[in-house]
């Protein structure tokens, strides 16, 4: 499976940005897609995920602020991020993996978004 990533970039604080990945390859219904970030000299930490039939889980610091939602039919995950802050800067992984199988994941090329104060 090759993960694509697109919709990085600036934007000032307060604002929004939407980040879309698209799997290609064999992804089934067992099949987690999900967004982790990693800030300068910080550890790639889990932002949201979501499974195939729409259960999701978001980090405490992003709730409330960022949407997760997945298209199966498109093979694709999105993430809406809404009031971004100076600390939300990063780069954006998206992330598959298979419920049951630890070894079995795929990241695709990180997406940078920066927030400006």
């Amino acid at each position: 499976v090759q993960l694509q990533a697109s919709g990085g970039g600036v934007v000032q604080a307060g604002g929004s940005l939407g980040l879309s990945c698209a799997a290609f390859g064999v992804v089934t219904s067992g099949d987690i897609m999900a967004w982790y970030r990693q800030a300068p000299g910080k550890q790639r930490v889990l932002v949201a995920a979501v499974t195939s039939g729409g259960g999701t889980n978001y980090a405490d610091s992003v709730k409330g602020r960022f949407t997760i939602s997945r298209d199966n039919a498109k093979n694709q995950v999105y993430l809406q991020m809404n009031s971004l802050k100076p600390e939300d800067t990063a780069v954006y992984y998206c992330r598959l993996s298979r419920l049951g199988y630890d070894e079995y994941e795929f990241w695709g090329r990180g997406t940078l978004v920066t927030v400006s104060s």
